[in-house]
């Protein structure tokens, strides 16, 4: 017997490249869905988180208009004027320094925004305290003050709420 018959060729054959590819494209179908219902998750608790933040530094800014910590007239709602207030902040007027009260570190985009070159504040439709509550006119009539904020967004949420409802 010739020497050279004894080697034996190992490797894949071609059909067997191709069933492994054809796995591979499957599971890679089956995955991209779930990737994306994860991200749209997180940008939701993001959504939530910001929308929380903002009203609870709009009640503050009322609770300490209320308590005449916040100059404003009896015709004001005691609301802020912007959201950009609260970030700004307001002398205290019956402290001892007359320091700055400050509500907010800054203002959280809406992850959901359209527009990438619209400022934080900008991303938010804003209602003002004088506006209907059947017709609340999110973004349509802001008014003089900051009553509460919705997102901008056309979406519609994993719970099948506009995230303009929200």
């Amino acid at each position: 017997m010739p020497a050279g018959n004894d080697i034996a060729v190992r490797g894949f054959t071609l059909i067997e490249l191709l069933v492994t590819l054809v796995i591979l494209a499957l599971l890679t179908t089956a995955a991209a869905p779930m990737m994306q219902l994860t991200a749209k998750r997180a940008k939701e608790q993001e959504l939530r988180r910001a929308l929380w933040q903002i009203r609870d530094a709009i009640d503050a800014y009322k609770l300490a208009a209320d308590d005449g910590l916040i100059a404003h007239t009896p015709d004001k709602s005691g609301y802020p004027p912007t959201l950009q207030t609260l970030v700004a902040g307001v002398e205290n007027i019956k402290g001892p320094a007359r320091r700055k009260i400050y509500f907010m570190r800054q203002i959280p985009r809406d992850p959901f925004a359209a527009d990438p070159d619209a400022g934080n504040e900008q991303t938010w439709r804003k209602r003002s305290y004088a506006s209907s509550f059947e017709e609340p006119g999110f973004g349509d009539f802001e008014g003089e003050d900051v009553y509460d904020v919705r997102s901008g967004s056309k979406g519609i949420g994993l719970d099948g709420r506009p995230y303009a409802e929200w």
